[in-house]
């Protein structure tokens, strides 16, 4: 039998133990569960916010823990915080590539280390890995319908994002699949055409502003990749008083873009609910923590259509439309208020909006 004073060192040591694990954040996550990690490629955007958030709520009620990094747009950085979150020995990271072949070593060593990696959607081309996006070629499509639909022929500007994102030519294989005839009878003209270095709005600009030199304003119809580069379009085309004459599009549903739809500056948002991505993505890394299969996770499927051919286990969700008519799914899902999506607009303009 031990002696009073063994079982009372015995209690002291184990209450200074729990002491010092209560000092350590998400302590009692890590204990019970999993660590679930996101390298994401910037936190610039709106958009990743409400993807982490989305995240974060299932990795918790799981009872996993949620670690994440920020790149903050630079591939070194980002290869830097994934060799980080590998000595953290987590059992999942999701990484959102800041460039899609740079990337590669880092998930070689994702790969080696025994860990999971989840290409969250930026793809990187790597079999062992599942990615999980939103349908980026059928995204290009629905930004080219509503556009065409809005000026059947003219001038076409392209204001496509980086070049280093996979994303950037899916979503343009889906723009050209539509407007292909029109092209090929020269209805619509291809006047300016240009990618756009990290997707940011300012760099838009310029390029918006180039196109309209070089045109002489004579720019009929712009198809803006996402929504933040559609911000820099609009201001470019508002300096030379063609804002709400020239169709734009975007995509990814940011709450300024839903306003500029409602405002008549922007034509076209492509939302993609970035809390049903999150949802997925997260229950996804969940399962593959808890050694589930990759081919046992709802809705994945064989997908192949990289620059590189890679077959890969992928899920893929349906992207919406949002313009001045659908306004109110956007609405009615809680995404945005009526009063932040309709400020500014005129009474009985929009139905939407009242």
């Amino acid at each position: 039998m031990k002696s009073i004073k063994t079982l009372l060192a015995g209690a002291a040591l184990s209450a200074l133990a729990g002491a010092l694990t209560v000092g350590v954040s998400t302590a009692p996550a890590e204990a019970a569960g999993k660590k679930i990690a996101v390298s994401w490629k910037t936190f610039q955007e709106e958009r990743w916010k409400t993807d982490e958030k989305a995240i974060k709520a299932v990795v918790e009620a799981a009872g996993d823990t949620y670690i994440s990094a920020d790149a903050q747009g630079s591939a070194s950085k980002q290869a830097s915080d994934i060799e980080g979150l590998i000595t953290q020995k987590v059992d999942v990271i999701l990484v959102v590539a800041y460039d899609s072949d740079a990337i590669l070593p880092s998930i070689k060593k994702i790969n080696d280390a025994g860990l999971k990696a989840i290409a969250y959607d930026v793809q990187f081309e790597d079999p062992n890995a599942l990615y999980i996006t939103f349908d980026n070629i059928g995204v290009g499509r629905l930004m080219a319908k509503e556009i065409v639909k809005a000026k059947p022929a003219g001038n076409y500007a392209f204001i496509k994002g980086d070049k280093g994102d996979p994303n950037a030519t899916f979503l343009f294989s889906g723009i050209t699949e539509v407007l292909k005839d029109g092209m090929d009878s020269g209805k619509i003209k291809n006047v300016c055409e240009t990618f756009t270095d990290g997707w940011k709005p300012d760099n838009a600009q310029k390029e918006m502003e180039q196109c309209l030199t070089k045109q002489k304003n004579k720019v009929d119809a712009v198809v803006s990749e996402n929504d933040g580069m559609a911000s820099g379009v609009v201001a470019a085309l508002k300096a030379q008083g063609l804002a709400g004459s020239v169709p734009v599009s975007g995509q990814d549903g940011d709450l300024a873009a839903i306003n500029r739809v409602a405002l008549g500056t922007q034509t076209v948002s492509i939302w993609k609910d970035s809390r049903a991505l999150g949802k997925a993505a997260a229950e996804a890394a969940v399962a593959l923590a808890d050694g589930k299969a990759v081919a046992s996770i709802p809705g994945v499927a064989k997908f192949n259509k990289g620059k590189k051919g890679v077959e890969m286990n992928a899920i893929l969700l349906a992207p919406t439309p949002i313009t001045r008519d659908t306004l109110n799914l956007v609405i009615d899902a809680g995404w945005i208020t009526k009063d932040k999506a309709c400020a500014g607009v005129k009474a009985g303009s929009v139905k939407s909006c009242g």
